[in-house]
C-alpha cells in the first residue's frame, strides 16, 4: 500500500472515535499493553509529559512544545484529533511524521493490529511511541485521547502529569457529574510523580485523594505575566499552566530559560502549526474559527465576543454526542446563526438541529456544509461584521480545508 492507501486503511479498518463516537471507546488499556509486551516497550525509552483535561490539552501541549523547541530540545508531540492532515497527530519539533514511516509501520504490524482488534487511536499511539523512539527525542508530550484512566496513553510512566481543567463533556462515557469525570481524569496520576492542576475546580478533592494514595506531589498553576501568539482570552489559563509546568520541570534538572519561555509563547503557531483556537483568519470582516464544543468552552468564547461591537454571524454545528441543548440555552438571541452539517457522520443533521434552535428562539438558517454557509455570508457581510465558525473540531476542519483550497 502507498501512503494514501495506508491512511485510508487506518480510517476504515476499525471504528475510531473521531468518526464513530463512543462505540470506538475501549474500556481498558489491554490492547496497548499486549502490543508493547510483544514488540518492545518503546514508550519507556524517552521522558514523557502526560496531559489530560476537558479543555486546554491541545493549547498547553503546543505551548510546551514551542518553549522546549526554543530551548534546543528535540520534542515529540502526540495529539488528537487533527484538523487538516492525519500526520498532525505525530510531530517532532513541529515537523509531521514521515509518510514513509507510517506505511512501513502499518505494514509491519498490521497483523498485530488485526489480532488485537486495536482501535484507530491505539494504533496511532503505538506508532507515535515507535517513531519517537526511533528518532531519539529528548522528551515527548503526550495528550490523553479521552478521559484518562482507561485511555490508551495511560501505559506511560511520565516525569510530570498535567490535568488542565475538569468540566462536563463526554458524559455518556466518563460520567454525568464533575466528580465522576474527575475520577477518570485523575487516573493518569502515577506513583511518586508530580501532578499539576491547571484550574481550580469543585472536584479537586477527587484529584487530591488519588494523589495521596500514590504519594504524588500536587501542584496548582500559578498566575504568570506572559503573552502568547494564541489570541483567545481563555489562553491565560493555559499560559499559567504551561509556565507552572516549566517551573516544575526546571526543578527536575531541565534548564528552560525565561528567554525560551518568551520566545516559545510568542511563536506557538510558527513552531508547531497549531490551529483552530480563536484562529483569526481575516479582519475585514473578522473571520474567526474556534473548536469550542462544550459548555465551558462556549462560555469562554461568548465572553470574548462581547468585545466586538459589530453584527455577529455564527456558523455552527455539533457532534451527535454533545450536550448541545446546554449550549443553545446560553447563546445570545441577537446573534445570527447558520446551522450546518458535515461530510463527517458524527455531525448532527442541521435540519434535525433546527428544531432546538427554534425552541430557544435563535434566529437561524440551515446549510448542508460550513463552506456553503461561509460563501453565503461573504456575499453580503461588510467589513465590520464578524463571522465565527464553531461547535465542533469537524466543522472547523471543514472550513479550513475549504479555505486552503480556495
Amino acid at each position: 500500500m502507498d501512503y494514501q492507501e495506508t491512511v485510508q486503511w487506518l480510517y476504515n479498518q476499525l471504528p475510531f472515535y473521531q468518526k464513530d463516537g463512543n462505540i470506538a471507546y475501549k474500556k481498558n488499556i489491554d490492547n496497548v499493553v499486549s502490543f508493547f509486551q510483544k514488540n518492545g516497550q518503546d514508550y519507556l525509552s524517552f521522558d514523557t509529559i502526560h496531559i489530560g483535561g476537558t479543555n486546554g490539552k491541545g493549547s498547553v501541549s503546543h505551548m510546551l512544545n514551542s518553549i522546549f523547541q526554543e530551548s534546543g530540545l528535540r520534542i515529540g508531540l502526540f495529539t488528537s484529533p487533527h484538523l487538516l492532515d492525519f500526520r498532525e497527530r505525530i510531530t517532532i519539533n513541529g515537523d509531521m511524521i514521515d509518510p514513509h514511516f507510517i506505511v512501513d509501520f502499518v505494514k509491519k504490524y498490521m497483523q498485530d493490529f488485526k489480532n488485537l482488534n486495536m482501535s484507530f487511536f491505539e494504533m496511532n499511539f503505538v506508532m507515535a511511541c515507535n517513531y519517537f523512539a526511533k528518532k531519539n527525542v529528548d522528551l515527548a508530550i503526550i495528550e490523553v485521547g479521552l478521559g484518562g484512566r482507561l485511555d490508551a496513553t495511560n501505559v506511560l510512566l511520565p516525569i510530570l502529569s498535567i490535568i488542565t481543567n475538569i468540566s462536563l463533556d463526554h458524559k455518556d462515557i466518563l460520567g454525568d457529574s464533575i466528580d465522576l469525570i474527575a475520577k477518570e481524569k485523575a487516573g493518569i496520576i502515577k506513583k511518586n510523580t508530580p501532578i499539576l492542576i491547571g484550574q481550580d475546580n469543585e472536584a479537586n478533592h477527587v484529584i487530591h485523594g488519588q494523589a495521596l494514595k500514590l504519594n504524588a506531589p500536587v501542584f496548582f498553576a500559578k498566575k504568570h505575566n506572559f503573552n502568547s501568539d494564541l489570541s483567545g482570552n481563555y489562553q491565560v489559563y493555559n499560559i499559567n499552566t504551561t509556565i507552572s509546568a516549566i517551573e516544575i520541570l526546571n526543578n527536575l534538572n531541565y534548564d528552560i530559560s525565561k528567554e525560551n519561555i518568551i520566545n516559545g509563547l510568542a511563536n506557538v503557531r510558527s513552531n508547531t502549526g497549531f490551529r483552530g483556537r480563536w484562529d483569526i483568519l481575516s479582519t475585514q470582516p473578522y473571520v474567526i474559527c474556534d473548536i469550542a464544543h462544550n459548555i465551558d468552552s462556549f462560555n469562554n468564547i461568548l465572553l470574548q465576543l462581547e468585545a466586538y461591537k459589530c453584527k455577529k454571524h455564527i456558523i455552527i454545528g455539533f457532534s451527535r454526542d454533545k450536550d448541545y441543548n446546554s449550549i443553545l440555552k446560553i447563546l445570545p438571541t441577537d446573534y445570527h446563526y447558520y446551522v450546518c452539517g458535515s461530510t463527517n457522520k458524527r455531525i448532527l443533521n442541521p435540519y434535525d438541529l433546527s428544531t432546538s434552535f427554534e425552541q430557544y428562539n435563535l434566529s437561524h438558517q440551515i446549510f448542508d456544509f460550513s463552506s456553503t454557509a461561509y460563501e453565503y455570508l461573504c456575499s453580503f457581510s461588510n467589513k465590520i461584521d464578524l463571522i465565527l465558525i464553531t461547535g465542533s473540531t469537524f466543522i472547523v476542519s471543514d472550513i479550513l480545508k475549504y479555505l486552503d483550497k480556495s
